[in-house]
């Protein structure tokens, strides 16, 4: 269940269980395969729930590191030798989008593959990862899974519902908080359910649908800060990540997203994002650039893509007729690619898994509003 992360700048953080609580939290690396310069070590722990004991959860920080370079490593200082390769340092940079639902079937499986073959630095995912709700069994499956992809290329997550335990008197996040471990103090968090951090020449948030977000709230005031930082010279592109979407045309889920629309729309619409990703609804779904309900040439794109391949089956069922800031929506399964070309241009396109090839089925090229004069002041003189 090896995988790895972003953390500091120019660091990774990489993650894996043993069965054993006696194996070294420790992780060698260099720049050659078979050949290990340096070396980490992190931290251990565990943790149960009802008559379920996982076993050890691993996590060292390697850095500092070189940008756009291959780094092959070992944890514990045995097993199978891994490689991750760290994202550049300037513009171009390329994420992959599997921003929900992906879960643990055959479409899973394919979804995987075509996001392996594609050419990525950073993976951004806006939750529902295993679909294990409280049988704690599949967040190991779940690990050995994606470890191809998660093991080569820093995964970046939020929490989605399926994450949330229920079980009576009690609803946590502790098996996700325990094994995907994100960079929240990094970010000046106080919670691994929302967080930030920089890439090239994105600042991309990760936020928490399932976190508190009104204006008293830890998260809401966490992000007025963040945004408050953010130096749009060093990074043009602001991106937003979370689990339920505010725009969606969909029968399921409908409405789910409102209450925190209400809340943080405003301060995300004055920082100037560009796009925001988003999941929980089984299909995928592209919007205008909207504000407060209404097509606004400064305000978000909004992309659902709630289809990575999840066991509950696809939301084939939209409103009719389609509104009309709806530019696109389709139920199927896929993954996307968000391309920052530079400072002023970004290439957008979904990839649709049908007959299991990767088929380009939207695209589109997005200007950064931090070039187009979209600022706080301009919105309150319109």
């Amino acid at each position: 269940q090896v995988r790895v992360s972003l953390a500091a700048a120019n660091h990774m953080r990489v993650s894996w269980i043993s069965s054993s609580s006696n194996s070294p939290s420790s992780v060698q690396y260099g720049t050659s395969p078979g050949k290990y310069e340096s070396s980490a070590t992190g931290s251990k722990l565990n943790y149960g729930f009802l008559l379920y004991k996982s076993g050890t959860i691993h996590g060292a920080v390697l850095g500092p590191l070189e940008n756009n370079t291959v780094y092959y490593y070992k944890c514990g200082g045995m097993g199978k030798e891994f490689s991750f390769k760290t994202p550049p340092a300037n513009l171009p940079v390329t994420f992959a989008v599997v921003a929900g639902d992906i879960g643990q079937t055959g479409w899973t499986v394919t979804t995987l593959e075509h996001v392996q073959k594609s050419t990525y630095d950073v993976l951004l995912f806006a939750g529902d990862l295993s679909y294990a709700d409280y049988y704690q069994p599949r967040w190991d499956s779940f690990g050995r899974l994606v470890e191809p992809s998660a093991s080569s290329r820093p995964w970046m997550v939020t929490e989605g519902n399926h994450e949330i335990e229920r079980i009576p008197l009690i609803s946590s996040f502790r098996a996700y908080n325990t094994r995907w471990r994100m960079p929240y103090e990094e970010s000046g968090s106080d919670s691994n359910l929302y967080y930030s951090f920089d890439v090239a020449g994105a600042h991309v948030l990760m936020l928490g649908s399932y976190a508190d977000f009104g204006q008293r709230s830890p998260q809401y005031k966490w992000l007025q800060a963040d945004l408050a930082r953010i130096d749009r010279k060093r990074t043009p592109w602001l991106i937003a990540v979370l689990h339920a979407p505010w725009y969606n045309s969909n029968e399921a889920h409908r409405n789910e997203g409102d209450d925190m629309m209400k809340a943080i729309e405003s301060l995300l619409q004055a920082a100037g994002t560009d796009l925001l990703f988003a999941g929980h609804v089984h299909a995928y779904e592209r919007w205008d650039r909207m504000f407060q309900g209404k097509k606004d040439d400064c305000g978000i794109v909004h992309i659902t893509i709630g289809d990575g391949g999840n066991r509950e089956g696809l939301a084939t069922k939209f409103l009719d007729p389609k509104p009309e800031n709806s530019l696109f929506r389709e139920a199927s399964f896929g993954h996307g690619q968000f391309k920052l070309v530079n400072s002023t241009h970004a290439h957008w396109s979904w990839h649709r898994n049908d007959d299991d090839q990767a088929k380009i089925a939207d695209e589109l090229w997005i200007q950064s509003l931090s070039s187009t004069g979209c600022s706080l002041a301009s919105k309150k003189m319109r």
